[in-house]
Order: C-alpha cells, then sequence, then structure tokens
C-alpha cells in the first residue's frame, strides 16, 4: 500500500509540474499579448489587448494556484482522508481562484461584447451569471459545512497541525 501511495504522490508531483509549465506559458502568452497592445501606439484594440492579457494572467494564476494545491494537499500533507474541514478547505481554495477567473474572464467576454460585437453580450452575462451562481453555491457549502466540522472537532485539530508542516 505505500508504494502505491508513493506512486500517486509522484504522479500528483508531474500533474503539479504540468499546471505550473500551463502557468508560466500562459504568463509568456499574456506578456506577448500585452507588450503588443503597448507597441501599437495605444491604437483603437490596446484596451482589448491588454484585457485579454488580463485574462491570460488570471488562466495563469489559476493553474499555478492548482499546482500549488495540489502539491501541498497531496505532497506535503499527505492528505489521505476526507475530514469535513478539509474537504471545505480544498474546496475553497480552488473556488477561489476559479470564480476570480471566471469573472475576469466574464468582463474580458463583456468588453469585447460591448466593443466588437454586440450580439456576444448574452454570452458574457451568461457567464457572470453562472459565476454568481458558483459563488452563491460555494457559500451554501462552506455554510452547511460548518456544521459537520462541529461534528468532528478533530478533524480541525488535524489540519490545524498539517498546517504547522507547512509553516516549517
Amino acid at each position: 500500500m505505500k508504494l502505491l501511495l508513493a506512486a500517486f504522490a509522484f504522479l500528483h508531483g508531474v500533474i503539479a509540474i504540468l499546471f505550473a509549465c500551463a502557468a508560466l506559458a500562459l504568463l509568456g502568452l499574456a506578456v506577448q499579448v500585452g507588450w503588443s497592445a503597448l507597441a501599437n501606439d495605444f491604437g483603437p484594440g490596446a484596451a482589448q489587448k491588454m484585457i485579454e492579457a488580463v485574462g491570460l494572467l488570471a488562466a495563469a494564476v489559476l493553474a499555478l494556484q492548482i499546482s500549488q494545491t495540489i502539491v501541498e494537499e497531496e505532497i506535503v500533507r499527505g492528505a489521505h482522508s476526507s475530514t469535513p474541514t478539509r474537504v471545505r478547505r480544498f474546496l475553497s481554495r480552488f473556488f477561489v481562484v476559479v470564480t476570480v477567473a471566471l469573472a475576469i474572464e466574464g468582463l474580458v467576454a463583456t468588453f469585447h461584447a460591448v466593443h466588437e460585437d454586440l450580439t456576444q453580450l448574452l454570452y458574457a452575462a451568461a457567464l457572470l451569471a453562472g459565476t454568481a451562481s458558483l459563488v452563491a453555491a460555494w457559500g451554501l457549502f462552506v455554510w452547511f459545512n460548518r456544521a459537520a466540522e462541529d461534528v468532528e472537532p478533530e478533524g480541525m485539530r488535524e489540519v490545524k497541525r498539517e498546517d504547522e508542516k507547512l509553516r516549517d
């Protein structure tokens, strides 16, 4: 069983590295798009390109945050249990990054629709409404999950001990 867990930790490490590489690639693309916007003497499409660069940066942050979460949760902590506290914290970290990235993408889509193609505005609004729904669902999850933590106080103590591992 220890060999299997070591193999899973190794695979999680590989996946984390791939997410980090994707973040670097997205960062490079964001720099390229932003630079091309600045190189065109702030022409009419410069704002749209800069907003596009911000969207790419948000995706890069998402990929990097997923990489960090995988490393911390699966490799450093070696978390193999699913106490309510751990699940809530893991999902909360993930949802914060995803909702921020989706909100930025919704703003990018809105600017694009307003300035180039008004028929796309409905899709941008749907993306932002979906993002708002995701935030509301996440809030409900945290609210309902809090009661489960009260039933399992040892889960909270265990997670706090694991936090000490990350600080050292």
